[in-house]
């Protein structure tokens, strides 16, 4: 049987790297779908990795309100992030593929974003160690 904090630090130190690109695309001024993407990823990964610490069977999804939800259960303050969970499913489902041209989003929201993911990963850190 796998070790459980090692692979929780696994999904972790991946949703690390997603966060990582997202503020360098951020930092150099972009607003894609692309930036957007990476910042799903990375709060879907931290979100997995908290859940399997707690024993949560993996499931195939990029659902962030269904993986709050879930990590609810163990941390009812994360009921908070719901309407986050909400948009930033939209950038994974709604806004990565066509038709339509790539989204561009507003300086704003992607730094607002991003400074939510930083406190959810933040907060799941604290609470699997």
């Amino acid at each position: 049987m796998l070790n459980k904090k090692k692979i929780t630090e696994e999904w972790f130190e991946r949703a690390k790297h997603d966060i990582e690109g997202a503020k360098l695309l951020f930092k150099e001024g972009h607003f894609t779908d692309t930036i957007a993407h990476l910042i799903q990823q990375a709060v879907e990964k931290y979100l997995k990795g908290f859940l399997i610490f707690y024993g949560w069977k993996l499931e195939k999804t990029h659902d962030i309100e269904k993986l709050i939800t879930e990590a609810t259960k163990y941390r009812p303050a994360f009921r908070k992030y719901l309407d986050f969970a909400r948009r930033v499913t939209a950038y994974y489902i709604e806004d990565r593929y066509p038709p339509g041209p790539p989204i561009e989003y507003s300086k704003k929201e992607i730094k607002q974003s991003l400074e939510t993911t930083k406190k959810i990963m933040e907060e799941i850190k604290v609470d699997s160690e």
